[in-house]
């Protein structure tokens, strides 16, 4: 089978690789039928992700058809449509019993990384049972793509902001994250979703989208001082930050009114400064880490029901023969492309 492996260098090569095949019992081999590059990949080939090995195949951002599943799955068998979690996870651990699946003994984030993912035609799926959900009857491929990693990215950043309703919520990038986690927001109940980032284009998409009420671009305007005019001058009740930029981290907890919740769910390349003199007295609380993607089943049903949608961050498909163009486009039109759905 075809599948993109990244090299030790950080390059990136589609090879021929065996098909996969069960390991352990509880196990499947899924069929590809949709994947997707994730901003997380990039950081794999830049060199940002330490527990990334080499020589992996790439991805874990996909949906597709159960070929196989071992004897220990229970809840699959071969035909089912799933959509994939990012995360592997037993579902018994100390972490995994509390909901911290990003941090499973004996997973975490591993396809793509540190095991083959689902950048190629065929894919072995640790613990099957817990990492993948059957899709309702009513959801194409195309509708789950994102749900196990994008769609539960966002819908960590809101979660971890405890949204009470009518709330100010400030999303700083209006990426795939986070127009994801803008959706999310008015999901649980946020009064004003105010949308942050140095690209009109992405901000028309969410104006077009009708997930956010007011779009601030740093680059045209004081954005302390227009977050201060929205809130009555106390600043945001949370703040979700997806950017990952230079100077994004200072932003999200410098626009935070008191007593604030700020969500980071942005993967950085570089380390950020706490400067606690400074914020001393705002009493803020941060919250970060890798998402801990346990409501894929919830988010899909939400699919189903109409409530939520993610169909438009599909931007551009691309075959998995031409995926290495594919990245490209995703790293450098970051104008036109939100997401793209990489076919067989």
């Amino acid at each position: 089978m075809k599948a993109l492996v990244c090299r030790k260098n950080g390059s990136i090569e589609l090879v021929d690789k065996d098909m996969p095949k069960l390991v352990n019992d509880r196990d499947a081999v899924v069929k590809v039928t949709l994947s997707s590059i994730c901003t997380s990949d990039l950081h794999i080939i830049h060199g940002a992700v330490p527990r990334a090995l080499p020589e992996t195949v790439l991805g874990h951002e996909f949906v597709g058809e159960v070929v196989e599943a071992g004897s220990g799955v229970k809840n699959l068998k071969a035909g089912d449509r799933v959509a994939a979690n990012c995360e592997t996870f037993c579902g018994e651990c100390f972490f995994c019993k509390r909901g911290f699946i990003n941090n499973c003994e004996k997973g975490g984030w591993e396809l793509g990384c540190r095991i083959d993912g689902c950048q190629a035609e065929y894919v072995r799926v640790p613990f099957a049972d817990t990492g993948l959900t059957k899709l309702p009857d009513n959801v194409s491929y195309e509708n789950a793509l994102f749900v196990g990693d994008i769609l539960s990215s966002g819908y960590f950043g809101a979660e971890m902001c405890e949204i009470n309703t009518g709330d100010t919520v400030a999303v700083i990038g209006a990426g795939p994250v986070g127009l994801c986690a803008m959706m999310c927001a008015k999901y649980m109940g946020a009064g004003k979703v105010i949308a942050i980032d140095v690209d009109n284009n992405r901000l028309e998409i969410a104006e077009q989208q009708g997930i956010a009420d007011r779009f601030l671009n740093p680059d045209e305007c004081n954005i302390h001082e227009e977050v201060k005019k929205l809130t009555q001058y106390r600043g945001a009740d949370s703040v979700i930050e997806c950017a990952g930029g230079k100077d994004t981290f200072e932003m999200s907890w410098k626009i935070a009114r008191p007593n604030a919740i700020i969500g980071i769910v942005a993967m950085y390349e570089n380390n950020q400064i706490l400067p606690l003199p400074e914020m001393y007295g705002k009493n803020l609380t941060f919250k970060t880490g890798g998402v801990d993607a346990v409501h894929c089943k919830k988010l899909l049903e939400l699919i189903s029901q109409g409530k939520i949608s993610t169909d438009f961050l599909i931007t551009h498909k691309i075959s998995l023969k031409n995926i290495i163009d594919g990245y490209k486009i995703f790293e450098n039109d970051r104008k036109n492309c939100l997401k793209i759905a990489v076919t067989p």
